[in-house]
Protein backbone atom coordinates (compact mmCIF):
# COMPACT_ATOMS: atom_id res chain seq x y z
CA UNK A 1 0.00 0.00 0.00
CA UNK A 2 1.04 3.27 -0.56
CA UNK A 3 2.66 4.98 2.09
CA UNK A 4 0.44 8.48 1.57
CA UNK A 5 -2.73 6.30 1.64
CA UNK A 6 -1.55 4.67 4.86
CA UNK A 7 -0.91 8.02 6.76
CA UNK A 8 -3.95 9.43 5.09
CA UNK A 9 -6.02 6.54 6.34
CA UNK A 10 -3.93 6.76 10.03
CA UNK A 11 -5.44 10.71 9.80
CA UNK A 12 -8.99 9.99 8.77
CA UNK A 13 -8.82 7.32 11.48
CA UNK A 14 -7.52 9.61 14.68
CA UNK A 15 -10.30 11.89 13.10
CA UNK A 16 -12.94 9.85 14.06
CA UNK A 17 -11.58 8.34 17.16
CA UNK A 18 -11.30 12.05 18.43
CA UNK A 19 -14.90 12.18 19.03
CA UNK A 20 -15.21 8.93 20.82
CA UNK A 21 -12.06 9.76 23.35
CA UNK A 22 -13.85 13.14 24.71
CA UNK A 23 -16.80 10.66 25.96
CA UNK A 24 -14.16 8.49 28.24
CA UNK A 25 -15.47 9.36 31.47
CA UNK A 26 -18.69 7.94 30.69
CA UNK A 27 -19.84 5.15 32.50
CA UNK A 28 -22.98 3.02 32.15
CA UNK A 29 -25.57 3.03 34.55
CA UNK A 30 -26.34 1.22 37.11
CA UNK A 31 -27.83 -2.13 35.87
CA UNK A 32 -27.00 -1.51 32.50
CA UNK A 33 -28.68 0.72 29.52
CA UNK A 34 -31.06 -1.78 28.79
CA UNK A 35 -32.68 -1.69 32.58
CA UNK A 36 -32.67 2.12 32.52
CA UNK A 37 -33.93 2.50 29.68
CA UNK A 38 -36.12 0.06 29.65
CA UNK A 39 -37.72 1.36 32.69
CA UNK A 40 -37.33 5.09 32.33
CA UNK A 41 -40.01 4.37 29.23
CA UNK A 42 -41.96 2.19 32.12
CA UNK A 43 -42.26 -0.79 29.63
CA UNK A 44 -42.41 -3.93 32.08
CA UNK A 45 -40.11 -6.94 31.49
CA UNK A 46 -43.14 -8.88 30.10
CA UNK A 47 -44.19 -6.34 27.62
CA UNK A 48 -40.70 -6.22 26.26
CA UNK A 49 -40.58 -9.85 25.86
CA UNK A 50 -43.62 -10.19 24.21
CA UNK A 51 -42.06 -7.67 21.60
CA UNK A 52 -39.29 -9.96 21.10
CA UNK A 53 -41.22 -13.19 20.86
CA UNK A 54 -39.33 -14.17 24.05
CA UNK A 55 -39.64 -15.57 27.57
CA UNK A 56 -40.29 -12.74 30.72
CA UNK A 57 -37.29 -14.62 31.83
CA UNK A 58 -34.96 -13.71 28.79
CA UNK A 59 -35.60 -10.33 29.32
CA UNK A 60 -34.15 -10.20 32.46
CA UNK A 61 -31.11 -12.68 31.50
CA UNK A 62 -30.36 -9.74 29.32
CA UNK A 63 -30.22 -7.25 31.05
CA UNK A 64 -28.29 -9.47 33.62
CA UNK A 65 -25.94 -10.29 31.23
CA UNK A 66 -25.59 -6.36 30.08
CA UNK A 67 -24.82 -5.59 33.76
CA UNK A 68 -21.94 -8.24 34.12
CA UNK A 69 -20.55 -7.61 30.59
CA UNK A 70 -21.50 -10.74 28.60
CA UNK A 71 -24.09 -9.94 27.11
CA UNK A 72 -23.06 -10.67 23.22
CA UNK A 73 -23.44 -7.48 20.46
CA UNK A 74 -26.41 -8.99 18.28
CA UNK A 75 -28.55 -9.92 21.81
CA UNK A 76 -27.63 -6.53 22.66
CA UNK A 77 -28.79 -4.92 19.39
CA UNK A 78 -31.94 -6.84 18.82
CA UNK A 79 -33.26 -5.53 22.25
CA UNK A 80 -32.18 -2.11 21.94
CA UNK A 81 -34.27 -2.08 18.40
CA UNK A 82 -37.59 -3.45 20.48
CA UNK A 83 -36.50 -0.49 22.90
CA UNK A 84 -36.70 1.67 19.45
CA UNK A 85 -33.16 2.34 20.21
CA UNK A 86 -29.35 1.48 18.64
CA UNK A 87 -26.02 0.54 19.84
CA UNK A 88 -22.93 2.09 18.80
CA UNK A 89 -20.12 0.00 19.27
CA UNK A 90 -16.24 1.17 19.47
CA UNK A 91 -12.86 0.47 20.46
CA UNK A 92 -10.81 3.83 21.38
CA UNK A 93 -7.29 3.82 21.83
CA UNK A 94 -5.76 5.92 25.09
CA UNK A 95 -3.94 8.03 23.08
CA UNK A 96 -4.04 8.87 19.00
CA UNK A 97 -3.14 6.21 16.88
CA UNK A 98 -0.44 8.61 15.47
CA UNK A 99 1.15 9.00 18.84
CA UNK A 100 0.39 4.97 19.77
CA UNK A 101 2.58 4.51 16.34
CA UNK A 102 5.51 7.02 17.25
CA UNK A 103 6.26 5.86 20.49
CA UNK A 104 6.41 2.29 19.11
CA UNK A 105 8.76 3.16 16.78
CA UNK A 106 11.05 5.01 19.56
CA UNK A 107 10.66 1.53 21.44
CA UNK A 108 11.30 -0.39 18.76
CA UNK A 109 14.26 2.13 18.12
CA UNK A 110 15.25 1.95 22.03
CA UNK A 111 15.92 -2.05 21.83
CA UNK A 112 17.77 -1.63 17.90
CA UNK A 113 20.33 0.42 19.02
CA UNK A 114 20.90 -1.29 22.73
CA UNK A 115 21.73 -4.82 20.73
CA UNK A 116 25.12 -2.47 19.08
CA UNK A 117 25.57 -0.97 22.50
CA UNK A 118 27.14 -3.57 24.05
CA UNK A 119 29.74 -4.11 21.50
CA UNK A 120 30.41 -0.58 20.83
CA UNK A 121 31.63 -0.01 24.59
CA UNK A 122 33.36 -3.03 24.43
CA UNK A 123 35.71 -1.33 21.48
CA UNK A 124 35.29 1.88 22.95
CA UNK A 125 33.10 3.56 20.25
CA UNK A 126 29.98 4.34 22.77
CA UNK A 127 28.65 7.44 21.80
CA UNK A 128 27.38 10.79 23.80
CA UNK A 129 24.11 10.53 25.53
CA UNK A 130 22.90 13.09 23.41
CA UNK A 131 24.40 11.52 20.14
CA UNK A 132 22.63 8.20 21.11
CA UNK A 133 18.93 10.18 21.61
CA UNK A 134 19.43 11.81 18.18
CA UNK A 135 20.17 8.53 16.59
CA UNK A 136 17.03 6.84 18.14
CA UNK A 137 14.84 9.53 17.26
CA UNK A 138 16.15 9.44 13.38
CA UNK A 139 15.79 5.58 13.76
CA UNK A 140 12.61 6.12 14.83
CA UNK A 141 11.45 8.34 11.58
CA UNK A 142 13.03 5.72 9.27
CA UNK A 143 10.87 3.07 11.25
CA UNK A 144 7.39 5.20 11.07
CA UNK A 145 8.38 5.66 7.03
CA UNK A 146 8.71 2.22 6.58
CA UNK A 147 5.71 -0.54 6.17
CA UNK A 148 3.61 0.10 9.72
CA UNK A 149 3.62 -3.71 10.11
CA UNK A 150 7.20 -3.90 11.10
CA UNK A 151 6.92 -2.11 13.83
CA UNK A 152 4.68 -4.82 15.79
CA UNK A 153 6.91 -7.91 14.77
Amino acid sequence: MPKGFDDLRLKHMDARLARWRRLRGETSPRGGWLRAIRTALGISTSELARRLGVAQQAIVKFEQNEEASKITLGSLERVAEALGCHVVYAVIPEKPLRAVRRQRALALAEMLLKRGDHSMKLEAQGVSQSERERQRKRLAEQLLHGSPRKLWR
